[in-house]
């Protein structure tokens, strides 16, 4: 018989420390930085699990606001050289990623960010309460909404560290892009003799070469980090010194071009207060178009992937023009199988990002009167569909675009059989003998470089001369060099 010992030994309460808010009492863990408020947030807000420090560049932001705010009140004579010493200390260590697993409530939540700019308030706090060699929760000494939100409104602190994290997020998308663009560029300088058969609704259209094809990605991608640097335009106009609705109440006259000053020079960005703080605190206007930027990426990128996954389809009963890395197993059932799956990962980042576009426009739409409460959920949207596409534009580059080959007798072989190949001769041979070796190639099966040689409509040192690669990716100098020799 088995037995079950139970231990008589009380349980050791987790020491915590007691807090209070103007609800009432609790209890906070003495390990937590984070305070009642938090707290509060954690309990009020279980939506996805996934807190905010999900997203660095957003705790980054946070602290250089409140690195900014205290700078400014100290010029202004409105908070002391001690509480603004260790202030700055606490936000340079959070600045640096330390105490990221103290940022915890969730990235949806309840009162447009009131729940994570307090969540910063009291991780702060805290830790500017050790730097002073004080307990957390010794508020009395520095008090999170006293002094580390003075001057301050969770409606201008949050909407500029959204832009700010923004910014610096889009910065490394940027990266990534030219990263991809960099790898198309490369195929397409491997790929530049490489002739084939261009298409036009899925039909045989006219010869191009590889090259042109991949190098078209790549100045796709290129008009694209352009559009994103137009659209980050947008977001350095913050509304720092707002404070609740725009008006700037609480705050000294010259706080907000202070504050702006010192964020300058924190971030190193060119930040500027907007004009009409009032307009700047309710307006997502800068959002919803930088969102729609990154839904013109993702829409391209699909596209793209769409591309490669048609054109390396088979590889007996599809196009086979190119074949792409094979990275793992296709099929639990059928052997040899190999799926495009970087192509297709890349796809569902798109569909994402161009669902997270409809939300934040959505989210923007529904802002009422002098405050929009949906910006959670706009920076939610948007650090994941930064985040996202700056992993798929890596990912795609790496594990599909570098290792790419071409069937290029295939391709070669796709060339000379077509039909296509009589509208690069049309100029040549006019357009009533083009029309008639067309159909005499469809009924027949023959090809239209012999049908054109068995009439005697060029020679074969024209036809080799016209229908080299670098011919047809450029028609017109074929045809003038075909016109001198003639």
């Amino acid at each position: 018989m088995n037995h079950t010992t139970f231990s008589t030994t009380p349980a050791v309460a987790a020491a915590s420390r007691t807090e209070t808010d103007f609800l009432g009492t609790r209890q906070v863990p003495d390990t937590a930085y984070w305070g009642i408020q938090t707290l509060r947030a954690k309990e009020n807000f279980p939506i996805t699990g996934v807190p905010i420090s999900s997203y660095p560049v957003l705790i980054k932001a946070l602290a250089q606001v409140k690195h900014a705010a205290v700078l400014a009140n100290y010029d202004l004579g409105l908070i002391s050289e001690t509480k603004k010493n260790a202030i700055v200390q606490a936000c340079k260590h959070i600045e640096d990623g330390q105490l990221l697993d103290q940022f915890v409530v969730d990235v949806i939540q309840g009162g447009a960010g009131t729940s994570t700019n307090m969540n910063a308030n009291e991780v702060i706090a805290n830790r500017a309460l050790e730097y002073l060699g004080l307990d957390k929760g010794d508020y009395a000494a520095i008090h999170p909404n006293g002094d580390v939100n003075l001057g301050q409104s969770t409606n201008d602190v949050y909407p500029s560290a959204l832009k700010i994290a923004t910014i610096n997020g889009a910065g490394q998308l940027l990266e990534a892009m030219a990263y991809l663009r960099a790898s198309f560029a490369r195929k397409a300088k491997e790929f530049e003799d490489v002739v084939k058969v261009g298409r036009t609704q899925l039909q045989d259209a006219v010869p191009m070469t590889l090259g042109q094809e991949f190098g078209t990605y790549a100045v796709m991608v290129g008009e694209d980090e352009l559009r994103i640097k137009e659209a980050m335009v947008h977001l350095h106009e913050i509304n720092l010194g707002a404070t609740a609705i725009g008006t700037g109440i609480n705050t000294h006259p010259n706080y907000a071009a202070a504050s702006c000053a010192h964020l300058q020079r924190i971030t190193g960005l060119p930040l500027a207060t907007a004009a009409n703080l009032v307009e700047a605190t309710q307006d997502c206007g800068s959002f919803v178009l930088f969102s729609g930027t990154l839904k013109r990426v993702a829409v391209k990128l699909s596209k793209i992937c769409n591309d490669l996954r048609l054109l390396s389809s088979g590889p007996r009963a599809g196009f086979a023009e190119i074949n792409l890395p094979p990275r793992q197993a296709g099929s639990s059932i059928m052997p040899g199988k190999v799926n495009p799956v970087i192509p297709e990962v890349v796809n569902q980042v798109a569909f994402e990002v161009i669902g997270n576009d409809l939300t934040i426009t959505i989210a923007a739409e529904a802002g009422q009167l002098q405050l929009n409460a949906f910006e959670p959920i706009i920076g939610r949207s948007m650090f994941a569909s930064l985040a996202h596409l700056t992993a798929a534009c890596t990912t795609l580059a790496d594990h599909c675009i570098d290792g790419i080959t071409a069937n290029k007798a295939f391709l070669r072989a796709q060339v000379d059989a077509s039909i296509g190949v009589v509208t690069i001769l049309n100029p040549l041979i006019g357009y009533d003998a083009s029309t008639s070796i067309a159909r005499q190639a469809l009924a027949t099966g023959r090809s239209v470089t012999d049908l054109v040689l068995e009439r005697g409509l060029l020679n074969a040192a024209e036809l080799d001369a016209i229908l080299r690669p670098e011919h047809l990716a450029n028609p017109q100098a074929a045809s003038a060099q075909i016109d001198v020799e003639q």
